[in-house]
C-alpha cells in the first residue's frame, strides 16, 4: 500500500460526499467523527477554530477503507487501520510536514500509529487518555428507582448547567473555558441535557445527549457533584436520555467511560450498556530526547 492512496482535503462537504457512506457503515465505532463532522457540516468550517480541520481518507479498490481528521486543535483522530495502514499514513504525514500533538483511536491502531510515528520522528508516544466505548442493549431501569423524575433543560437553567460542565470538565482533567462567550465553541454544546431532580425540584444529577447522527446517539458528559454521588442520580439520568434516545428513534446509544473507574463502568452494565472496544489517547508533541 503506497502513502498518496491517503487523500488529504479541507473541504468538508467534498469529504463527506466520499466518505460518508464509509462513516455510516459502522455507526457505533465511527460515532466520535460522524458528531463531530455534523457539526462542521451544519455551523460551518470554523466550528473548530480559525484554522481548517483537516480530513484524510484513505482509498483502495475505488473504495474507502479509512479516515483521519485533525482539528485546529491540533488532535488527530483515525478509525480503524492495521499496523500497515498505520505505517503508510505516519509516512505520508511526517513527509508533508502535517504538525499535530496527538492522536486518538481504538487502542491497536493509536499504538500501530504511536509506534510508526516515533521510528520516523522520534517523537515519543505519552499515553493521556483512556476510554472505553458501551452500546446500549437491553435498556435496564435501576432498582430502586431513586425519588424524583428527569427534566429537559431549558434556557433558565443555563446557568446552571455552565457550572457542572465546568466541574464535570475539571473532574477528567479538560482543560476548558466554558462561560457565556466561550460556550459555543466548546463540546458541551448543541447537545440536549436532562437533570434528575428530587421530588422538590432541586437538581442532583445531569446527562448529555449528542444529536443523532446515522441512527447513533452519543450520551456524553454524565456528571453528578461529588457529594450527591452513591445514590443512583447517575443511573436514573442516563436512563432517561437514553430512553429519550431510542424514542426518537436512535438504533444505537453509545457512551464512553474511563476504564479506570469501576462504579461507572458496573452502573452503564447494570443499566444494559454493553463493552465494544477500548480507545486510547497518545500525546505525540515530546520528542525523544524530551521523554527520555
Amino acid at each position: 500500500m503506497r502513502p498518496d492512496d491517503w487523500h488529504l482535503t479541507e473541504d468538508v462537504d467534498d469529504f463527506l460526499a466520499r466518505a460518508g457512506d464509509f462513516l455510516r457503515s459502522r455507526p457505533v465505532m465511527h460515532n466520535t467523527p460522524l458528531t463531530m463532522l455534523e457539526k462542521l457540516r451544519t455551523r460551518g468550517a470554523d466550528a473548530y477554530g480559525v484554522e481548517a480541520t483537516v480530513f484524510g481518507r484513505l482509498e483502495s479498490g475505488g473504495e474507502v477503507r479509512a479516515i483521519f481528521y485533525r482539528t485546529p486543535r491540533g488532535r488527530l483522530t483515525l478509525t480503524t487501520l492495521s499496523p500497515e495502514q498505520a505505517d503508510t499514513l505516519a509516512a505520508h504525514l511526517a513527509a508533508l510536514g502535517h504538525p499535530f500533538s496527538g492522536v486518538t483511536a481504538d487502542h491497536d491502531t493509536a499504538t500501530a500509529f504511536a509506534d510508526a510515528w516515533q521510528r520516523r520522528t522520534g517523537a515519543a508516544p505519552v499515553r493521556d487518555w483512556w476510554g472505553r466505548l458501551y452500546r446500549l442493549g437491553t435498556l435496564t431501569p435501576p432498582e430502586p428507582v431513586p425519588a424524583g423524575r428527569g427534566r429537559i433543560l431549558g434556557e433558565r437553567d443555563h446557568e446552571h448547567l455552565m457550572r457542572w460542565c465546568r466541574e464535570f470538565a475539571a473532574d477528567v482533567g479538560e482543560v476548558v473555558s466554558i462561560g457565556a462567550a466561550s460556550w459555543a465553541g466548546t463540546r458541551f454544546a448543541e447537545k440536549r441535557y436532562t437533570f434528575w431532580e428530587t421530588p422538590d425540584g432541586t437538581p442532583v444529577s445531569m446527562a448529555g445527549a449528542n444529536p443523532m447522527v446515522a441512527g447513533q446517539v452519543r450520551v456524553d458528559p454524565v456528571y453528578t457533584p461529588a457529594h450527591l454521588r452513591g445514590r443512583g442520580y447517575a443511573g436514573a439520568v442516563t436512563v432517561e436520555v437514553s430512553r429519550a434516545a431510542l424514542a426518537a428513534g436512535a438504533t444505537d446509544v453509545v457512551l464512553f467511560t474511563n476504564p479506570a473507574n469501576p462504579t461507572s463502568n458496573a452502573l452503564y452494565q447494570r443499566i444494559g450498556y454493553v463493552p465494544v472496544a477500548d480507545f486510547t489517547g497518545y500525546n505525540l508533541s515530546c520528542n525523544a530526547a524530551e521523554a527520555g
